[in-house]
């Protein structure tokens, strides 16, 4: 089963750029809050949604189309292997995502950067944020304009949840990693 640890060690050999390493532990922390929520191995569920974006630096043209094979050689199961692939259903690929872990993946991804760009805007950044703040920057379509809600919402729809709820979770558990995830009280 992918650790953690090994799921950090496999992205350094593909990543370099600071931002996509937040981004990475923007999923791991929201993925944790929903494995949390629904009974099931939160390490597991973070290390997966660490490594998600293994080959998007090396191919952003082409993201999840170079991560199959060498993710397999790595020793993850198929199970893990098509989560992360799971992500990409419409955009990238179509590997629609059928299981709580890759529904909670393919929703957490675009989620994630909205709740990160709201917090960044707000003076105690995601320590004080409250869902009903974060729904008013959802529904502005000029705000964070390149994540995609209409995804958050299709995810939404296959955990059978309310954007208000699943956002609600995220954020939460972000709030335990905000210094982590540079989204603290602005000094």
């Amino acid at each position: 089963m992918l650790t953690l640890f090994r799921a950090q060690e496999l992205l350094n050999t593909t990543t370099t750029e600071e931002h996509l390493f937040l981004h990475a532990k923007n999923v791991m922390v929201a993925m944790g809050g929903l494995a949390e929520h629904f009974g099931e191995d939160k390490e597991h569920w973070m290390a997966i949604g660490y490594l998600h974006d293994y080959d998007y630096e090396q191919y952003p043209e082409e993201h999840l189309q170079h991560t199959e094979a060498p993710l397999q050689a790595a020793g993850l199961t198929d199970e893990e292997v098509r989560a992360i692939l799971a992500h990409g259903y419409g955009h990238c690929n179509d590997v629609k995502p059928i299981t709580i872990l890759e529904k909670s993946l393919f929703t957490v991804d675009e989620l994630t950067g909205i709740i990160q760009a709201a917090a960044r805007m707000r003076p105690a950044g995601i320590t004080d944020m409250e869902v009903a703040s974060f729904m008013k920057k959802f529904k502005d379509k000029k705000f964070a304009a390149k994540c995609d809600r209409e995804v958050i919402r299709q995810g939404c729809e296959m955990l059978g949840m309310e954007v208000k709820d699943v956002a609600g979770i995220c954020i939460e558990a972000m709030k335990e990693y905000a210094g982590e995830l540079q989204l603290g009280p602005k000094e």
